[in-house]
């Protein structure tokens, strides 16, 4: 705002305001010694003949008149076609500038913006430039507001787009949600708004429009020309159609426009007050970038702004890395640097700090919420340390998630940098890196759960590395590790093929998958592991597969599609977002064990049938909290709160249900073991056993089997998850997808969690993880390696291949850090590289 150079929104040009005494002084420097001519622009490009201007320029004491570029004595002016646009200057003042004319060109310029209402043009050897004392475009009749730093915020309403209401995105009718299979014609539904035409859609729009445009509403949507697609999905704009109508209520014929089916469904949308109306047709919406503001969120005379030639929009859009280096070698005036200094010193410093916690490629404008937990912490932290307090004890959950090992070592510098301050830096985490940096270590367990819960070692590296009890040392000191696979698996021969994607940062790649494989894909954090693997792969699957109607990448093509039957992407999204589900109830092992209660003597002798043992169903639940075991407190502008119920206890049975026991446990009590207390009460049910061990496998012994969805970790979530899915029976063309599964994960859950994911490849299936676990990649049968580095640096596919081929890779980061870790695993256990 300070320092910006204001342009016109509509044609560009730079606008300045100066005042007459600025106008004075520019004069004086850039046409010393010269001859000026100052002109007051009456008339610019406007119809009609002007006789009383002349005239009254004439009594004024005018001489002369310049009329479409030519001079005129003002008493003999030309006659004007007042159908055509014309431009009049009145000839103010000719003089030679220097020291003693001074007074003479002030008077002149105050004359001259007096009579043209803020406005001089000035001729001088040759070039003409116009000076104005108001803050406006006079090209395109625009004026505009004083710049302020208000005006830059889209919180703020003189800054925020009007269309979107600085939000960047609107609610629009998707044509992609509109049109169903091109295969389709028009009368067979191909516009999934009006289905198979009927009444005035068939009878009077189509026979319309096909004998306008000239085109066969039986013909498949692929076919038509692209002319006709837009008519029937955005309108005839001002061409108007013969339409015949032919009813008993009215016959005859009649010329109209044709609004388009988008056009009529937005239309509809804004205007209907009916929240069924508007359920039905945002089927049919996405969220789009606002087509006004093109999701920079600002007004147009904001974004028209420029700083060094360029614009906030520009700026908010590069990547913080780029976005440094453009401030770091700002070129300004001393005037500019005078105003800025201060300002453009806090703007280094703080995408300094950015740069230092490993997001250099984030850019400015991207929506908090699509960040991942990592990415938004590290930001936290970045504001941290800008703060530059002291004596502050901080504590961090796990910064080092999203982070390759090689921006890791950056993150770890910080939290040094945080500490040399002079404060307290408490993490909670599982990557190695981190662990053997600290100064002081904690090590609990040494089980999870019931098992857990005690300080097993603290002190420094060496205290955890004695310490036999210490799992955590176990894995340090290399008596225990994650073994290298016997063997890399071949596959099944088939592939699964990314042609041409260019979402994000891709740059066009065709990405080979070989089916039949433990895949990783790898790469530093923002190199487009995302883009790739969920916008692109997951969301066309899901697209072909379930009909889903996400927003899918940009990619040219998918081959090798028929090879796949079912894609199951695994992510830490809950499992529930109440009470009321849990790790029983996802797992389907609650059916098998309410079945067990019904059939049990006492059971059939009251007439209790399996929805007695639900407490999702009246009867058999204490419905004073509706089987919840809780009550919720609603705290209006707090979060609600959850109290144990007076009258079950938490049980959340009545307690005619709670008579009933197996064992000498009731449904309840069932419902309160761990999974590994249950694996052996019912060890001798093999339905219900079978189910459990699953669980058990997945590293998930100690959760209890009602324990609420909402206190499980995303970790345990998303191995609920798998455990279910072993559950299934499978056909061995399922594509599981997993975003980051060892976040959260102590290196034996790991372990854990790979036995679990080379058991699905074991079946046939195809297992795909974006990871930067080094101890997951070196046991995958194969490794996508994108980069080489994040943000628009990226996007590139760096080096594919088995961990030992990536190893060799010289320019791959991925491989440089997994080197060693292969060579620490034969050295340690003597295993030789699989073949």
């Amino acid at each position: 705002a300070r320092i910006g150079e204001q342009h016109c929104h509509n044609c560009g040009k730079l606008i300045t305001r100066q005042s007459v005494s600025q106008i004075v002084d520019s004069l004086m420097q850039t046409a010393a010694e010269g001859q000026l001519t100052l002109l007051a622009p009456m008339v610019r490009d406007r119809k009609g003949e002007y006789r009383e201007l002349f005239e009254q320029a004439q009594k004024k004491g005018f001489v002369r008149v310049r009329v479409d570029g030519k001079l005129y004595r003002i008493e003999d002016p030309p006659k004007l076609d007042k159908n055509r646009k014309h431009r009049i200057e009145v000839v103010v003042d000719r003089l030679r500038v220097d020291e003693s004319s001074r007074r003479r060109l002030a008077d002149s310029v105050e004359t001259a913006v007096g009579l043209a209402g803020g406005l001089v043009q000035v001729v001088a050897a040759g070039e003409e430039q116009l000076f104005s004392e108001e803050l406006a475009c006079h090209d395109c009749s625009i004026s505009y507001e004083e710049l302020s730093p208000r005006m830059f915020s889209f919180n703020s309403p003189y800054g925020a787009c009007e269309a979107c209401g600085g939000l960047g995105t609107r609610m629009e009718v998707d044509p992609e949600l509109v049109v169903g299979d091109p295969r389709v014609s028009i009368l067979e539904g191909v516009i999934k708004p009006w289905g198979e035409p009927a009444g005035i859609v068939r009878n009077v729009f189509l026979p319309g429009l096909s004998e306008t445009y000239g085109f066969d509403p039986n013909a498949p949507w692929g076919e038509l020309s692209e002319r006709v697609k837009r008519v029937v999905l955005y309108g005839s704009g001002l061409d108007e159609i013969s339409f015949k109508y032919n009813s008993s209520k009215f016959k005859g014929e009649y010329r109209s426009k044709f609004e388009g089916v988008i056009q009529s469904l937005n239309r509809r949308y804004h205007e209907t007050t009916s929240q069924a109306v508007k359920a039905q047709i945002e089927e049919f919406m996405r969220i789009l970038p606002c087509p006004f503001c093109k999701g920079k969120r600002l007004k147009p005379q904001p974004l028209a702004v420029r700083m060094a030639g360029t614009t906030i929009g520009e700026l908010v859009g590069m990547p913080v890395g780029r976005l440094y280096q453009f401030f770091s070698s700002l070129e300004l005036s001393q005037r500019q640097w005078t105003i800025a200094r201060q300002v453009v010193k806090e703007i280094r410093e703080r995408l300094g700090f950015m740069t230092d916690v490993g997001l250099d490629y984030l850019n400015l404008e991207r929506s908090a919420e699509s960040l991942s937990g990592g990415e938004a912490q590290r930001i936290r932290l970045a504001t941290q340390i800008g703060s530059h307090l002291v004596g502050v004890l901080y504590i961090l959950d796990e910064p080092s998630i999203g982070l390759h090992p090689r921006d890791n070592k950056r993150l770890i510098e910080t939290l040094f940098r945080l500490r040399d301050q002079g404060n307290t830096v408490i993490v909670v985490e599982h990557d190695e890196g981190t662990i053997r940096s600290a100064d002081h270590l904690i090590d609990l367990g040494p089980g999870a759960g019931k098992q857990g819960g005690l300080i097993v070692a603290q002190g420094s590296l060496e205290n955890i590395l004695n310490e036999k009890n210490s799992l955590t040392g176990a894995y340090l000191r290399g008596t225990r590790q994650i073994p290298l696979p016997e063997k890399r698996r071949p596959g099944n021969g088939k592939l699964l093929t990314v042609v041409g994607a260019t979402e994000n940062n891709l740059k066009n790649i065709d990405v080979d998958f070989p089916l039949g494989k433990f895949i990783c894909v790898a790469g530093v954090s923002g190199s487009g592991k995302s883009s790739l693997l969920e916008d692109i792969l997951h969301r066309h699957l899901a697209r072909l597969l379930y009909g889903s109607r996400k927003n899918a990448g940009a990619v040219r093509e998918i081959r090798g599609l028929e090879h796949i039957d079912k894609v199951i992407d695994v992510d830490q999204s809950p499992i529930g977002r109440t009470p009321r589900s849990n790790p029983a109830t996802y797992t389907g092992v609650f059916g098998p064990i309410r079945m067990l209660f019904s059939e049990l003597p006492e059971s059939k002798m009251r007439g209790y049938k399996p929805g007695r043992f639900s407490f999702n169903v009246k009867g058999g639940r204490c419905e004073a909290c509706q089987g919840d075991g809780l009550v919720k407190i609603e705290m209006h502008f707090l979060p609600d709160v959850y109290i144990t119920c007076d009258l079950c206890r938490g049980k959340r049975y009545n307690r005619e249900t709670l008579e009933v026991s197996y064992k000498g446990r009731s449904i309840s009590d069932v419902l309160e073991m761990t999974v590994d207390e249950a694996l052996e009460f019912f060890r001798n049910l093999p339905i219900i056993r079978t189910k459990l061990e699953t669980l058990s496998q997945v590293g998930l012994g100690y959760i209890h089997l009602g324990q609420p969805a909402t206190t499980l970790s995303g970790g345990e979530a998303q191995r609920v998850k798998l455990a279910s899915e072993l559950n299934k029976r499978g056909t061995g063309r399922t594509l599981y997808i997993l975003d980051e599964p060892t976040t959260g994960l102590h290196f034996h859950d790991v372990k854990m969690l790979l036995s679990v994911l080379h058991r699905l490849v074991d079946l046939g299936n195809t297992v795909i993880v974006i990871e930067h676990n080094l101890e997951v990649i070196k046991t995958a049968d194969y490794i996508i390696d994108l980069g080489p580095e994040g943000g628009e640096k990226g996007g590139l596919v760096v080096a594919t291949g088995t961990p030992e081929q990536l190893a060799g890779v010289k320019k791959s980061y991925t491989g440089k850090f997994l080197r060693p870790i292969l060579e620490r695993a034969e050295a340690c256990c003597g295993q030789a590289h699989p073949s």
